[in-house]
């Protein structure tokens, strides 16, 4: 039986100011009564006798912040061998990714996509425990929305084996590991998936940059096999998120129904209006573009980077001017755990104001995942998620990059502010 939780009283916030994120101003002061895992309300008139104040001084307070791809997985300490795939089993990858996940929290980010497991597993997935464990309060973590496996067809950019360019049969893998090949071992890889867990689908659509798969813009899924993969996902109501560098794979992903397009480095002006026409969201993972480590990679990756990179950073810069719908996003660890905000600082320099990245990491990022009634904002009834940061983020977005507190459902994770 379980025990009864003890009741806790609310707790008052007291900061200089928060961002309104939807008006895009300033409310002063910034005071916030929390009860439990809700914001009871913004600017309290009365505050409860019992109330635990946490005073956050000259602070600015804005919602937590989310990063809609990340790999909790891989990354962080000790990742330096290039044979890891073979290395670590599924149980040491866990215990991995609790680290980065309290590095991720502590930076501010308190809601995460984990976009696509590309381990062997087993078929267990690992993303969708973990997103247990936080829930349940076990470990300090973002709230975790896990995709479980990536669904590549053989040889495809998310084929565990392209990245160290393994010889035939040295990691074995399933299509309940998302290594699916035609439309039915797709439905199947798919549905595997959301039994055991996934809230959301992630496919790959087109060659990558950082894989021996050829082009990173050549299409890998043929429009048949993205078409079944929306269907899957949609059919059981969740969203699907395709790797799509290349503009005929951003086309194909559109027609098939595809939510949203990850990194989207090579898309045409007339893929973009298509964009923009269906709602297709993007999330551009751009900051890797500037910060992204090559010095391991092999030449003909660096290769790849050097022409793909500075015409990503073009086509983001079109989206935005544009009106696509661009969520945050780093493709951790691809820069490392803990330095999502900078996503948010490369956002500003392809052309977005501070305001429009902010909104980028809670009001679109929210839509993305369907929590858009109760997060992305600072406002009654909402999760009470919440980050205090120094300074004017409105005017000097690098400001994010400085999270002093961090409260997750009403629960404070970090608090180094000296009031």
């Amino acid at each position: 039986m379980a025990r009864p939780r003890t009741p806790q009283p609310p707790v008052l916030l007291r900061a200089a100011r928060l961002v309104d994120v939807v008006t895009g101003e300033y409310r002063t002061p910034g005071d916030v009564l929390v009860q439990d895992d809700r914001i009871v309300a913004v600017a309290p008139r009365e505050v409860p006798d019992d109330a635990v104040v946490i005073d956050l001084g000259d602070h600015t307070l804005l919602p937590g912040l989310m990063d809609m791809e990340v790999n909790l997985i891989l990354g962080g300490r000790d990742h330096a061998s290039p044979l890891i795939p073979v290395q670590e089993d599924p149980a040491f990858r866990t215990l991995r990714a609790v680290t980065n996940a309290e590095r991720t929290l502590r930076a501010g980010f308190t809601t995460v996509r984990n976009l696509g497991l590309f381990v062997q597993t087993g078929g267990i997935l690992l993303d969708a425990a973990l997103a247990k464990a936080s829930n349940l309060g076990w470990i300090a973590a973002p709230r975790i929305i896990p995709a479980g496996h990536a669904i590549c067809p053989t040889g495809g950019h998310l084929d565990p084996t392209m990245f160290q360019a393994f010889a035939p049969h040295v990691l074995p893998l399933t299509v309940e590991e998302g290594i699916a090949n035609g439309e039915a071992e797709v439905r199947k890889a798919v549905r595997y998936q959301i039994k055991y867990g996934a809230k959301v689908i992630k496919v790959c659509a087109s060659g990558g940059v950082m894989s021996h798969t050829g082009p990173a813009g050549a299409q890998q899924y043929s429009d048949g096999e993205l078409a079944a993969a929306a269907d899957e996902a949609h059919r059981a109501g969740l969203k699907i998120a395709a790797h799509a560098h290349g503009d005929d794979g951003i086309r194909a992903c559109i027609r098939a129904g595809i939510d949203c397009i990850e990194h989207g480095s090579l898309a045409s002006d007339e893929t973009i209006a298509l964009m923009v026409e269906h709602g297709t969201f993007l999330v551009a993972t751009t900051y890797l573009t500037d910060a992204m480590d090559l010095s391991h990679a092999p030449p003909e990756l660096q290769a790849k980077a050097a022409e793909v990179f500075p015409r990503s950073k073009a086509t983001i810069g079109k989206a935005i001017a544009a009106g696509v719908k661009v969520a945050c996003g780093t493709d951790a660890p691809a820069i490392p755990h803990g330095r999502n905000a900078k996503e948010l600082e490369a956002l500003v320099d392809r052309g977005m104001t501070p305001l429009q990245a902010i909104r980028a990491a809670t009001t679109v990022s929210a839509e993305l995942i369907d929590m858009d009634d109760r997060l992305g904002r600072i406002e009654d009834g909402f999760l009470a998620d919440i980050v205090a940061v120094p300074g004017d983020p409105l005017a000097d977005i690098t400001v994010t990059q400085q999270v002093q507190f961090v409260m997750k459902g009403g629960q404070v994770f970090r608090n180094d502010v000296s009031a």
